[in-house]
């Protein structure tokens, strides 16, 4: 027996909605996309969706919208995987790590606000776990100090703060299709927003920075106009023919963008994923509530506390050992044949960040929790049956005498 911490729930209306459109005409570029993008924003509340070829896709996308560039700053938190801070470098901006609350494991808003400095452009929290941050607390920092909020949802998909479901809060929301994520589309991510701006530079970076929009189009030639340098008002010259009378072919490149599309026959996965969310989160709460009934009495084990008026997407299950070293427990598990695994090394400690500017920095809630977690399995297909086995090596790994 293997029990991995996480797995994918594809059923036949899956493969059925991916081999239609294997049948059709678009396997990428096509209806498709436009209608898993339309099923999640709906879901979430959002006015835009921008899928996107992956998670970290989504996430340098949305920091190409919202301006990070060389000098600016963005803070986030260490526990987390590497994407949520690279994409910030990818964009010639440095992260900065705040600690995080030792009780919900997510990123402090008091340490954050510690972290910003006249550099800082935008805040990035991360959902971990699924537990929805303290959103209240980072959206006056925020606004206080005139900061995009970028949040990191890949963990978050179909959780709620407040009544709110995770995607309609802040001014971009990350959201991650990988396998083990609340849905999947196999590879693949989304930006939703509420902003329209934003929402037309997504979609711009999102396919090398090419459009065909003729409004965009024509605007792009007037800023050429405007400009006193003659070599840019000579390529007005040139552009004004195509832009105010384009044929079908003509299309611009107005920014430097990617190849981040993703293809019809993820989206059509997606879109039947979605279908079947509420089902996949509700048998995450169960799963997570026979572990906390389970763990509620062993002082050994560490149990994840919940925010009051939060809705946690579960997307993990983490708990401390609090006797036993980690190490032990983890390789007992792994030899049992129970997949644990941990979530995350802090960011900083990777030998790129060291490397790089950050051997100094220490977040010591983050270490701390860092040295005592491990993750469990939780997904939809586990059954109870593998439930009891995880839950009864558990004790008795967490609980042994220290070797």
């Amino acid at each position: 027996m293997y029990i991995p911490y996480g797995r994918q729930s594809i059923d036949d209306a899956d493969i059925e909605a991916v081999v239609k459109v294997l049948k059709s005409d678009y396997l990428t570029t096509g209806p498709a996309v436009a209608a898993f993008e339309k099923k999640v924003a709906d879901y979430v509340g959002a006015k835009y969706a921008v899928a996107v070829s992956n998670g970290t896709a989504a996430l340098h996308v949305a920091c190409l919208a919202a301006g990070i560039g060389e000098g600016d700053e963005v803070i986030t938190t260490p526990i987390t995987f590497a994407a949520s801070a690279n994409c910030v470098l990818y964009c010639g901006g440095t992260p900065v790590f705040a600690d995080i609350d030792p009780d919900t494991y997510n990123i402090s808003p008091e340490e954050l606000e510690k972290k910003i400095t006249s550099r800082t452009k935008a805040i990035i929290p991360v959902h971990y776990t699924g537990q929805p941050c303290d959103m209240d607390a980072i959206l006056e920092i925020a606004h206080k100090h005139n900061l995009l909020v970028v949040e990191d949802g890949a963990h978050a998909l179909g959780a709620a703060y407040k009544g709110k479901k995770i995607g309609s809060i802040a001014d971009m929301t990350c959201f991650s299709f990988h396998p083990v994520k609340p849905v999947t589309t196999g590879e693949g991510g989304m930006i939703v927003t509420d902003n329209e701006e934003l929402y037309r530079r997504l979609v711009l970076y999102r396919s090398h920075g090419i459009t065909r929009d003729k409004d965009m189009m024509q605007q792009y030639e007037e800023q050429l106009q405007q400009s006193s340098d003659p070599a840019l008002q000579e390529a007005a010259d040139m552009l004004r023919g195509d832009v105010i009378d384009p044929g079908g072919w003509y299309y611009q490149q107005l920014e430097l963008g990617y190849n981040y599309r993703i293809t019809d026959i993820s989206c059509a996965l997606g879109a039947s994923q979605m279908d079947k969310l509420d089902h996949f989160l509700e048998r995450r709460r169960q799963i997570a509530k026979k572990y906390d009934e389970a763990f509620a009495d062993i002082p050994q084990i560490k149990t994840p506390w919940q925010q009051e008026g939060c809705q946690s997407g579960w997307h993990l299950y983490m708990i401390q050992t609090m006797e036993r070293s980690r190490r032990e427990v983890f390789e007992g598990l792994r030899q049992a044949g129970i997949g644990v695994n941990v979530h995350y090394i802090p960011v900083y400690r990777h030998p790129y960040y060291q490397r790089n500017g950050y051997a100094g920095v220490h977040c010591l809630n983050a270490e701390a929790f860092y040295e005592r977690a491990i993750s469990l399995p939780i997904f939809p297909g586990l059954t109870g049956q593998q439930q009891d086995y995880v839950i009864e090596h558990v004790i008795k790994e967490c609980t042994a005498i220290k070797s």
